[in-house]
């Protein structure tokens, strides 16, 4: 099958942050889209220089800061639109120039190249992939260790495990995945352990019961089928037992 497109990835970082944002160029117009814009606005202009190509749209997975924060710069430089799901819009009132809202199936398109939106709340309240002739863009709904914490605002693992589910039934095997992490820094969530809890627990406690929790996970974790990032569900667990269950599931083929 003869692509339309071509995928560019670009490696931001900011702080403590990694994110993966892309430029998804199609060939014979050279008009260009980019999913979920970071960190290092330098970045994204140079190669959009280097291509010679002229930035039509950003397709925005949800509205998480690390996902959205170039959106005002380069919506001011290129003029591009701005889509993202309407349910996302709607529950955290995002706002932006040239704002164009989502439905579920909707289809987006830059030149001949064209893409399926596809609702997949779980990380968020209205999270949105972008499925392509051959890739599909994921955000925080699947990584390459797992999928995103479901622990905010809006967030819910049982939808999670929905979107998931749906997202092996409707896209096909071959279909690449572009996610907008590669999975949670590990720091990043004790961190984030630690803060839910009400005790005062420190990090240095907090890895110890993940280590003693692997131990027992490590059985299930080698099943030849599961693919699934124990750090974010041993999390889970001490949250909920649902959360646990569920984060089995939605990963295994």
């Amino acid at each position: 099958m003869n692509l339309t497109y071509k995928v560019h990835p670009i490696k931001t970082r900011y702080q403590g942050w990694t994110n993966y944002c892309y430029i998804i160029e199609d060939i014979v117009s050279r008009s260009a889209i980019v999913v979920d814009p970071s960190w290092e606005l330098s970045k994204i202009t140079t190669t959009l220089s280097e291509l010679e190509a002229e930035l039509k749209a950003v397709a925005l997975t949800h509205s998480h800061y690390d996902h959205v924060n170039l959106v005002d710069p380069l919506t001011k430089m290129f003029n591009a639109q701005v889509y993202m799901s309407k349910k996302e819009i709607d529950y955290y009132q995002f706002r932006c120039r040239n704002l164009i809202s989502l439905d579920d199936h909707q289809t987006i398109s830059i030149g001949n190249t064209r893409a399926q939106c596809l609702l997949t709340p779980g990380h968020t309240a209205g999270g949105m992939c972008y499925l392509f002739s051959e890739s599909i863009f994921t955000g925080d709904t699947v990584f390459t260790e797992g999928c995103g914490i479901c622990e905010d605002d809006g967030s819910s693992a049982e939808e999670m495990f929905d979107s998931i589910q749906r997202i092996k039934s409707e896209v096909s095997p071959h279909v690449r995945v572009y996610p907008g992490l590669f999975s949670y820094d590990l720091l990043y969530l004790l961190i984030l352990y630690s803060s839910m809890e009400k005790s005062r627990k420190t990090i240095e406690q907090t890895v110890g019961k993940i280590n003693l929790t692997d131990n027992i996970y490590r059985g299930y974790h080698q099943h030849e089928h599961a693919t699934i990032y124990p750090v974010i569900t041993i999390i889970k667990s001490y949250r909920s037992e649902t959360h646990l269950l569920i984060g089995r599931v939605a990963l295994r083929e």
